[in-house]
């Protein structure tokens, strides 16, 4: 469905509140360093920009929804096998620079357990994988750290059965709890291996909808088109702010760890202008200015879709050309090099109503290679040409195309 942009940056950190426990009855809180802050602003930064530079390459009517923490995510674990120039063009793009390799894990390690354990009313799981040909080799250490900070489930598969595919799926749509049910449609001779992402999240509005007040109202797109849309409604007491650019409102889930935030043009201004402005700069200002204001009467719009999108070119263009070339070096997986980023893969959904939202997102990079090996593969899975020729005198015989195989 492709009918309004959904101006909402996945951000799981808007809010993230500590607290000393008082007894051995309290919750541990987890107290963020500076480390982890500073991968965090990281990756805000990085998911801002992703999120601007997707828009740039949709139309307007479509709906957007990406998970920045997934595809941090997933490119960190594949950071740990980058080298060279590789190495210093996902750093750049990931806005690494300044954190080792080791304080990366170790704070991504953190992170991921902060955003599964901060609120015990929300459902947040993160879980990693990596699946590999069984016929090739990668390094040790490769596979140690990704399961040592990222918990990364590692197999070894055989790629040319095609249940690896059912596996691979069947892994996706457990841990999105069924919300994704398949991210790769097929693996080819040059897929070496998968590192896949998923997030999970449900959360119950703090202060929910009534369904009783959802009625059908106007929704004007930026065309003008007006739609009637089923909009929930609520009066309550809310973080808000305004601005010249738009007003906002936070809506709580849970323990108010997590929240919606919702940014809402104002004036003549529309969705593209708030994106144009997101920075991170922007985005703290923005969140620092919201105070708790009383007697807010919200109008939002139920919603309910589906995302896909290949990240390959949005990533290339903020610089991580480089990864997806033949250029690229990817020896701290295999030392025998001619690996690359053949895709990155997005996937999402959400769901919002009147009892709170559920969402999940799947990010899979995927590794080519541009030299199998020894180990070589003919897989004539889409229209060929062929020929009958003798041999001593090269004559063609028989020269013929199958654009459709078939037996008569």
């Amino acid at each position: 469905m492709k009918t309004t942009r959904i101006v909402l940056v996945c951000v799981f950190l808007a809010v993230i509140v500590s607290a000393c426990h008082k007894d051995n009855n309290s919750p541990v809180v987890i107290q963020p360093d500076q480390k982890m802050l500073q991968l965090t602003g990281a990756d805000n930064t990085f998911g801002l920009k992703l999120f601007q530079q997707v828009n740039s390459e949709s139309q307007n009517s479509d709906n957007l929804f990406i998970s920045p923490a997934s595809v941090g995510l997933a490119l960190a674990m594949t950071y740990n096998g980058a080298g060279g120039d590789t190495k210093t063009a996902m750093e750049q793009t990931l806005n690494l620079s300044g954190l080792t390799i080791d304080e990366i894990n170790q704070s991504y390690q953190g992170l991921v357990h902060l955003l599964q354990t901060t609120d015990p009313n929300v459902l947040l799981t993160i879980a990693n994988s990596i699946w590999y040909r069984n016929t090739f080799s990668v390094l040790q250490p490769f596979i140690d750290v990704n399961q040592q900070y990222y918990s990364a489930e590692v197999a070894a598969l055989d790629f040319n059965d095609p249940g690896s595919v059912n596996i691979i799926n069947n892994w996706v749509d457990a841990k999105t709890n069924h919300k994704i049910t398949s991210v790769i449609q097929e693996i080819t001779p040059d897929n070496m291996m998968f590192l896949i992402n998923a997030i999970y999240f449900k959360g119950i509005w703090k202060y929910q909808f009534n369904p009783d007040n959802t009625t059908d109202l106007p929704f004007t797109m930026e065309d003008g088109t007006v739609l009637n849309v089923p909009m929930m409604k609520q009066k309550s007491n809310f973080n808000y702010m305004e601005n010249d650019l738009m007003q906002g409102i936070q809506l709580p889930y849970g323990d108010e760890k997590f929240n919606m935030v919702v940014l809402l043009p104002s004036g003549t201004h529309t969705a593209n202008h708030i994106i144009a402005q997101l920075s991170q700069t922007n985005w703290d200002n923005w969140m620092n200015s919201f105070s708790m204001t009383d007697s807010v009467t919200v109008y939002l719009p139920k919603f309910k879709f589906a995302y896909d999108i290949t990240l390959n070119q949005a990533l290339s263009d903020m610089g991580m050309t480089v990864a997806f070339t033949k250029m690229a070096d990817f020896t701290g997986i295999n030392p025998a090099g001619n690996l690359y980023i053949s895709n990155v893969i997005h996937k999402s959904f959400v769901d919002v109503n009147e009892e709170g939202t559920e969402a999940a997102a799947v990010t899979v990079v995927t590794i080519g290679t541009s030299c199998v090996g020894p180990e070589k593969y003919f897989y004539a899975q889409k229209p060929f040409v062929f020929a009958i020729t003798e041999k001593s005198s090269n004559s063609i015989v028989f020269l013929g195309k199958i654009a459709q195989p078939e037996i008569q």
